[in-house]
């Protein structure tokens, strides 16, 4: 097993796809890493998960991680949302370095400056859909800003849903009011993973909608682990993870371009292996 690796990552551009041009410096990023690593078991079992990642997440705008299955990207996002500690490295957030903080920290952390939004929705079943919507406020005893809650719900089409339980919404409408609950706290940060997985073609282009939407007129930065081209091509910008690196980007793509980038890297990884 190869040990951890530092590697700079590359721009992909699509056509031709080009690995060589340097990555675009990022002024105030809402969220870096340096040197990140995650090792999982030690020895010849060892797995490792990042190898050195350096990246900035741009503030204000959307960012899709992509990569076949084991690439890091879910692991990525957990290092950087502070769900997971990194073997090694350091990860910035608003300013802070999470990487150093406690438990105790990262839970005041993440109640109070970072939204998320998972492919299972984790409503409470028990609670009606304004309830959810504001309950990692109620936790935090913080008051809710009713302006902001207004805004966000309107905007997400759920103002005549807001006393129903989960059961008694659509998997689309349940999605929506998971994405109301991690933006009606005004996060610093919003992290997706697979945040359209469960849902039909048609309620899936409305939360990327909403989403997309949130950060051009909410001013909203969010970050969106996907495997799904078309849930990507939303993105201002899209990272792409191979075997625990960052090996490419894209700016502002199509959903064609996305496909066509992520044949090329699948063509250069088994190259790799003949």
């Amino acid at each position: 097993m190869q040990p951890p690796r530092t590697q700079t990552p590359r721009t992909l551009t699509p056509r031709p796809i080009d690995l060589s041009a340097p990555e675009t410096p990022i002024v105030d990023p809402i969220a870096s890493a340096r040197g990140l690593t995650k090792t999982y078991g030690s020895g010849p079992t060892a797995v490792y998960a990042l190898r050195g990642v350096d990246v900035d997440l741009e503030r204000a705008r959307m960012t899709a991680i992509m990569g076949p299955s084991g690439s890091g990207k879910s692991t990525l996002m957990h290092c950087l949302a502070g769900l997971d500690s990194p073997t090694s490295g350091s990860v910035m957030v608003d300013g802070e370095e999470i990487s150093r903080m406690n438990q105790r920290q990262l839970t005041v952390l993440r109640r109070t400056r970072i939204g998320f939004v998972f492919q299972a929705y984790n409503l409470v079943p028990t609670l009606t859909a304004a309830e959810n919507i504001t309950l990692p406020l109620d936790i935090a005893r913080r008051p809710v800003d009713t302006e902001r809650f207004d805004t966000v719900v309107n905007a997400l089409g759920l103002a005549d849903r807001l006393t129903h339980r989960p059961t008694e919404l659509s998997g689309g409408q349940q999605q929506r009011v998971a994405c109301a609950r991690a933006l009606v706290a005004n996060p610093s940060i919003v992290f997706a993973d697979e945040p359209t997985g469960n849902l039909d073609s048609r309620s899936a282009g409305e939360v990327l909608d909403f989403l997309r939407r949130s950060v051009d007129e909410l001013g909203q930065s969010l970050v969106i682990v996907t495997h799904d081209p078309r849930s990507a091509s939303y993105a201002h910008r899209v990272l792409f993870l191979a075997d625990g690196e960052l090996v490419g980007e894209l700016t502002d793509p199509s959903e064609a371009e996305i496909l066509e980038t992520l044949a090329e890297l699948g063509s250069a990884r088994e190259r790799v292996f003949l």
